[in-house]
């Protein structure tokens, strides 16, 4: 691991730092936070100063403890959005491609169906009909975002499918379980883990999106989408609250980026030699 680390780049290593001090905050929130995710201390956006050291917000709580429980409440969720969309996706995506047939063509017309609308104005109805609890926050993203996972994980299995070494594990006698789990998922696993980056991306977005419109997760909770929602009008008097948990998210993102980047030059890179 270190000698990998040490032949990456240093945008690598920058996204890496960025990654690693995120999970350090989500691990660490409640001895970094000086105050209570909820608590109110001072008076409404109240400037920078030693005492808060990001201000307060728009009732008063102080910005830094909201933008530390943020990071665990955001990438922790977008984290089991992720998990619960791949583990369908990869599933079903790998299916359709060895099985092939009438099963592949059921699943992907159902995914045609799903991805047909916009994936924004899906959410946002399924959502303000079913309400917003984490739960089914996580649930219906996670439905959303596997039509995309099972798109790619289909794609790169049908390439390796027909590869010689998958048919002879056929020729052996081995059965449908053993050759996705031994052949077919182990070769497939360099893009699988660059597409899990992207995704975590977006999703990470799309939860910030749909707290900002009001129907991800719901306050008090600290959320980075919400608190920019919620401070918004604060750039109306000069105050910058908005643009922690802004710049917070645009962070993460790059971060993730650089070494999604670097996995997928990598794996292209293994593939040539």
């Amino acid at each position: 691991m270190l000698t990998l680390l040490k032949q990456s780049p240093w945008s690598a290593r920058i996204g890496l730092f960025i990654i690693m001090v995120n999970l350090a905050t989500i691990l660490l929130a409640p001895y970094i936070a000086p105050y209570g995710e909820t608590e109110l201390i001072g008076d409404v956006w109240a400037p920078m100063s030693s005492e808060y050291l990001l201000g307060t917000d728009q009732l008063g709580r102080d910005m830094f403890t909201r933008v530390v429980y943020g990071a665990r409440n955001t990438i922790s969720i977008a984290l089991a959005i992720v998990f619960l969309s791949f583990g369908v996706g990869c599933s079903l995506g790998l299916i359709a491609a060895t099985l092939g047939g009438w099963v592949d063509q059921v699943l992907g017309r159902f995914v045609d169906i799903i991805m047909a609308f916009p994936t924004l104005i899906f959410a946002l109805m399924v959502l303000s009909v079913v309400g917003t609890s984490i739960p089914t926050l996580i649930v219906v993203i996670a439905i959303l975002d596997s039509t995309r996972v099972f798109r790619v994980s289909r794609a790169v299995a049908m390439d390796i499918e027909v590869q010689d070494f998958v048919e002879v594990a056929r020729l052996r006698g081995e059965g449908l379980w053993w050759v996705m789990r031994h052949e077919i998922l182990p070769n497939a696993m360099p893009p699988l883990i660059a597409e899990f980056g992207l995704r975590f991306c977006f999703v990470f977005l799309f939860i910030s999106s749909l707290s900002f419109l009001g129907l991800g997760i719901q306050p008090p909770t600290a959320d980075w989408g919400s608190m920019v929602r919620e401070n918004a009008g604060a750039i109306s008097y000069g105050i910058y609250s908005p643009m922690y948990p802004a710049t917070a998210i645009a962070f993460l993102t790059i971060g993730v980026n650089l070494v999604v980047d670097w996995m997928l030059n990598r794996s292209s890179m293994l593939r040539n030699q």
